[in-house]
């Protein structure tokens, strides 16, 4: 896990990482566990590096199995070419939430959202609204009700561009 930390601020901002699950068996606290399984999500808008980050990971796991003579086995549970969003698109919603009133900040994101798949057959981007303390993905997160409405302007707003159309 500390390997996976380093190697996120090794390669720079735009690869990311995640540990997200670990079982252990047994899991008491006074026994060394015969079974760890663990998750690793790795993710990074450049596809070159994130073929290095995966590289760099799949090697440093078959260092430790070799170092404390354990057996390492691994799966892809998935694997996803990261996508560029259409650039029109980025700056359509862009202008967009200016001319709302809303502060904007171009933010690369590796997330699998739908606009990830979409992106292969039509012109993408996302948006995206504040959430408390920056926290997202996680049962505390929250969003306020303002920012929520100003997001969904928002697409209205750039669905009605593309359609067009304009709102009085």
């Amino acid at each position: 896990m500390t390997f996976v930390r380093d190697l996120t601020a090794e390669l720079g901002d735009h690869q990311v990482a995640t540990v997200g699950r670990l079982d252990l068996s047994p899991d008491l606290v006074n026994v060394v566990p015969a079974v760890a399984t663990f998750t690793v999500d790795l993710r990074n808008t450049d596809e070159p590096t994130l073929q290095v980050a995966e590289q760099r990971m799949a090697e440093e796991l078959a260092r430790v199995g070799w170092t404390e003579r354990v057996t390492v086995t691994t799966r892809s549970l998935a694997r996803f070419e990261p996508v560029e969003f259409d650039a029109e698109m980025i700056d359509l919603v862009e202008d967009v939430a200016t001319r709302l009133g809303c502060s904007t900040r171009r933010m690369p994101s590796g997330a699998g959202h739908d606009a990830q798949m979409l992106a292969r057959v039509c012109p993408t981007s996302m948006i995206f609204v504040p959430s408390l303390n920056g926290l997202s993905h996680n049962i505390a997160e929250f969003t306020a009700p303002d920012d929520l409405e100003r997001g969904a302007n928002v697409l209205l707003h750039v669905i009605l561009a593309r359609a067009g159309q304009t709102m009085s």
